[in-house]
């Protein structure tokens, strides 16, 4: 008979390591900050790779939700350049 697990979040059942999935929900809140202003800025891939400093075809990857190709630096690079402000809650 098969038990069921109950996880906080889709990273913590997707993800063996829970420096993994830490990781990956961070990654995770800051690329969809990212996709919802870009989507404000109502600019197309083109003006958006201008002003993030990155490609069209990095900017299709962020919309498309391509996380496993981006760093957690370089989303808050992203994130800067779009005039958000990042900022990290430590709890023990």
């Amino acid at each position: 008979m098969k038990t069921s697990q109950e996880f906080d979040s889709v990273w913590d059942a997707l993800e063996d390591d829970p420096i993994k999935a830490e990781n990956m929900k961070l990654r995770s809140k800051l690329m969809s900050a990212i996709v919802e202003r870009m989507s404000q800025k109502k600019l197309n891939q083109n003006e958006l790779a201008k002003l993030l400093q990155i490609t069209q075809p990095r900017v299709s990857a962020l919309t498309q939700g391509k996380i496993e190709e981006f760093r957690l630096d370089t989303l808050i690079n992203l994130a800067h350049r779009l005039g958000l402000h990042v900022s990290l809650n430590i709890a023990a």
